[in-house]
């Protein structure tokens, strides 16, 4: 496994032999099996793997929340070559954005609701970087967790928009044993919230469960995952939606599918889980 920070490194790895197929999943860092399970569908589909680990400070509205962010570059090198990864790109923040730095990437509708809403600015810095990211590694297929639904959406659109020759491959979202969806904000979680956080998963089984049951109306499934979070000690809910899977158009009744989302402070800690139902 080779580790660079430099492009000129990357690309010469990239184009040592033009006729392999890569996959590249980009992270943060701070690994997980929900990372680990991408990297190994990149292994099973493509020739070569590589892999991003970049904090990117620009998708960070609240800086206190880019200095929290866990990191352990040590740890995830050695995950990652027992992954099966072939290259892994390390940049620092002036690599990226070096100085002068003027070029952003905005993507309209798909990023006003939601976690756009919530987080202003985080999606021009997810949309940037991501472009970027393609560019270095010009990979065939590009690998995405769908916990993060909305991101999923965006740089699928960025994708059609900007004509990116690549593929965007989509893994389910990967859990722990109790259902909560595996994330790097998960450490900062105490044993009580920890406990605690395992609503959001049994909030979209609720609402699930009552779409199962026939209930349509979009506004009964949000009041229904309300009350799952509503009752949880140390929760405190940003929002909940049930909206179209490919617009995030808010519903008022679920036809035939939607996708169910929300955002929770569980002690100061904000996780995101989402669910896709359909008839």
């Amino acid at each position: 496994m080779n580790v660079f920070s430099k492009v000129s490194d990357i690309r010469a790895q990239r184009w040592a032999d033009p006729l392999v197929t890569w996959g590249l999943v980009p992270t943060m860092g701070y690994l997980h099996e929900g990372h680990l399970a991408l990297v190994r569908r990149a292994r099973e589909e493509n020739d070569r793997v590589g892999v991003s680990i970049f904090v990117n400070p620009i998708q960070f509205n609240n800086p206190n929340d880019l200095t929290a962010y866990p990191r352990n570059m040590e740890r995830d090198l050695a995950l990652l070559k027992e992954a099966g990864a072939d290259l892994v790109w390390t940049p620092t923040p002036d690599i990226v954005y070096p100085p002068g730095y003027q070029t952003y990437v905005e993507v309209e509708e798909v990023t006003r609701p939601l976690e756009g809403a919530a987080r202003p600015g985080h999606f021009r810095g997810v949309a940037t970087v991501v472009a970027k990211l393609f560019n270095v590694f010009q990979p065939q297929r590009a690998y995405f967790g769908q916990k993060d639904a909305q991101q999923v959406v965006v740089i699928k659109q960025m994708v059609a928009d900007l004509n990116f020759n690549l593929e965007i491959v989509v893994q389910p979202t990967v859990r722990e044993a109790d259902g909560l969806a595996m994330s790097s904000r998960n450490a900062r979680l105490s044993a009580a919230a920890r406990e605690s956080a395992t609503c959001l998963y049994r909030a979209l089984l609720a609402a699930k469960t009552a779409f199962e049951q026939g209930q349509r109306s979009a506004e009964s499934l949000r009041a229904v995952t309300r009350g799952v979070i509503e009752a949880t000690p140390l929760t405190r809910l940003d929002y909940v939606s049930v909206a179209h899977p490919d617009t995030l158009t808010e519903l008022e009744v679920v036809e035939n599918r939607a996708l169910l989302s929300l955002a929770v402070f569980v002690d100061e800690v904000r996780l995101i889980d989402n669910m896709v139902i359909e008839v």
